[in-house]
C-alpha cells in the first residue's frame, strides 16, 4: 500500500474520531497528517514524512488549537427567544401570587407566578423577569 494512501486513512480515522470527541486535538492531528499524505504523494521520503507529521502537529497543537478552543468557549453574544425575557420589565395585568398571575412582557400576556412564593403582587404593579419555565414567567417586584 502506498504511503499517502496510509496517511490518508491516518487522516480520515483522527478527522472522525475528532467529531465524536470534540476536544480539536484529534483533528489537527487529522489535518497534519492530511498534509504529510500531500507530501507522501509528491514523492517525500518515509523520515521526512514523519518529522513533517510531527512538525505541522506541534504548531497545530500549540498555536492553532488554543485559537479554536477560545472560539468554541466564548459566551453567546445575544439571547434570543425567551432567554432574551429574562432580566426585563413586565406589569402585572392581574395579581401575581406563588400559584397564579398574569403579566404583560414586551406587548405579549405570559401566566407568571411570584419568584417568592411568599408574595403578593398587585395589579398595576411593574415586576422583573427572574426566569422563564415554559410558558410561565417568574418575576420579582421592583423596589
Amino acid at each position: 500500500m502506498d504511503p499517502w494512501l496510509i496517511w490518508l486513512i491516518v487522516s480520515a480515522v483522527l478527522i472522525v474520531a475528532e467529531i465524536f470527541t470534540l476536544t480539536a486535538a484529534l483533528g489537527m492531528l487529522g489535518a497534519a497528517a492530511l498534509i504529510t499524505a500531500g507530501s507522501a504523494a509528491a514523492g517525500l521520503s518515509p523520515p521526512f514524512q514523519f518529522l513533517l507529521f510531527t512538525v505541522v502537529a506541534t504548531v497545530t497543537l500549540l498555536f492553532v488549537r488554543p485559537v479554536a478552543v477560545r472560539h468554541l468557549l466564548q459566551p453567546q453574544a445575544e439571547r434570543f427567544g425567551v432567554d432574551a425575557l429574562v432580566g426585563k420589565a413586565a406589569y402585572v395585568v392581574s395579581e401575581v401570587t406563588g400559584m397564579d398571575g398574569r403579566v404583560r412582557i414586551g406587548g405579549e400576556e405570559w401566566s407568571a407566578r411570584s419568584y417568592d412564593e411568599t408574595l403578593v403582587i398587585p395589579r398595576g404593579a411593574t415586576v422583573d423577569v427572574m426566569e422563564i419555565s415554559g410558558s410561565t414567567a417568574f418575576v420579582y417586584p421592583r423596589e
